[in-house]
């Protein structure tokens, strides 16, 4: 993949005045972005998909029984 995400907010302050942090960039750790509001510098990373059911959370008997 070429092409990094863009974050839509700070996780820290919830600012939207982001920007790429240059040169900090480590193969397989996630981009560094700069939060122009707090000076936090944080990453994103990729973990991976969720398992094949998408339904959710498992499911729980109903109250009452049958």
């Amino acid at each position: 993949m070429a092409e990094r995400a863009a974050p839509h907010h700070c996780p820290y302050c919830g600012d939207e005045d982001l920007i790429p942090e240059e040169g900090a960039g480590v193969e397989g750790q996630g981009y560094p972005w700069s939060c122009l509001a707090c000076a936090r510098v944080f990453r994103l990373t990729y973990v991976g998909l969720r398992s094949a059911s998408f339904g959710g959370s498992p499911s729980r008997p109903t109250e009452g029984g049958a």
